[in-house]
């Protein structure tokens, strides 16, 4: 277990890099510790876990939403949970989102922490203190910034994923690679799923390499003022194609970044688009989608990085080079109803 420290703004986070969950007991007091998780992964871990405390929520993006909290904060109050406690929250982004988001507001904020079983969530989703809920089909529209104590990294977790949760993950390493860095993105180029699912070296190395990027990015900006926004890339189209169309996150990241690709085109003379759908695809993601583009732009307008009548959309002066550009609503309305 190789355990690193990183300083945010408000707090120090904990990184066990090459750990086990079978270290959580190490790691946290197991009398004081809730875990929180989903029923598929209590029912492939829960050996793993036992002698601990277990709040158990149904799994899916659906139910990222306040009812849930509810549920799991009168849960909380059954167990006599207080300040003193600690939640944990092991499984993807719906997990890592929603224990974090409880924590925050749970007495007004107690400690908690992630073990990440997606790949999605160890290089995305459990980093950087985004915490929160959906409100309808408005992605995390109610949350908070709010460190975790620490994130537990064990990739063994990733062998039960299915292929699709695979691609899921590699949707935010390929926007990694796209805005922060090349030499990264020519490792995806010359690799493919299979390479990643039969070699723990080479997983391990590009988790923590995803990690890494998105810690400095946020270390920098923690409460998204300047370049924090950059880890946009794909998500202001494609969050709100996700909850319309029952898509994947990863799904709708991917078709994100296709079309924003196309844009950087047009708004900053981008000529690599071809060469991001072709590593797109070769992870088993798509790029573009047939969509009611009078209903996408009704919810692109209520993005949370709108401002005003503009909106920061993330696009590309190259590969590895991400930028924010303020675009107005109007112009991305014109933008959208050329796409095909």
């Amino acid at each position: 277990m190789n355990k690193q420290t990183f300083q945010f703004t408000t707090a120090a986070v904990d990184y066990y890099f090459n750990a086990s969950i079978n270290q959580l007991k190490d790691i946290v007091d197991i009398n004081n510790t809730i875990i929180i998780t989903d029923e598929t992964i209590y029912e492939l871990y829960q050996t793993q876990i036992s002698g601990f405390k277990v709040i158990i929520v149904p799994p899916g993006e659906k139910h990222k939403n306040q009812s849930t909290i509810d549920s799991i904060i009168n849960q909380l109050i059954e167990l006599q949970a207080d300040r003193k406690s600690t939640l944990v929250g092991i499984g993807g982004g719906v997990i890592t989102d929603m224990t974090g988001y409880v924590a925050s507001i749970y007495m007004r904020g107690i400690n908690f922490g992630f073990v990440p079983s997606t790949l999605l969530a160890m290089v995305d989703a459990s980093i950087g203190g985004k915490n929160g809920i959906d409100v309808g089909v408005y992605k995390n529209m109610v949350g908070i910034i709010r460190q975790p104590k620490f994130l537990l990294y064990d990739v063994s977790l990733l062998k039960t994923l299915p292929d699709a949760e695979w691609s899921n993950g590699f949707a935010e390493i390929i926007k990694h690679a796209c805005i922060k860095d090349e030499a990264m993105f020519d490792i995806l180029k010359s690799n493919n799923l299979p390479s990643f699912q039969n070699n723990t070296e080479l997983l391990a190395e590009i988790v923590e390499r995803n990690a890494r990027l998105k810690t400095e990015v946020v270390q920098k900006d923690e409460f998204e003022k300047a370049d924090r926004k950059l880890l946009n890339f794909g998500h202001t189209l494609g969050h709100a194609l996700e909850n319309q169309y029952d898509l994947f996150h990863g799904q709708a990241v991917a078709i994100g970044m296709g079309y924003a690709s196309i844009i950087s085109e047009q708004l900053l003379g981008f000529n690599q688009t071809e060469e991001i759908k072709a590593v797109i695809a070769n992870y088993g993601l798509p790029t573009t989608l047939e969509f009611d583009k009078a209903k996408v732009l009704g919810v692109l307008k209520m993005d949370k990085k709108r401002e005003r009548d503009s909106i920061n959309y993330i696009l590309l002066e190259k590969i590895g080079k991400g930028v924010i550009k303020q675009i107005p609503l109007a112009d991305i309305e014109l933008i959208v109803n050329k796409f095909n």
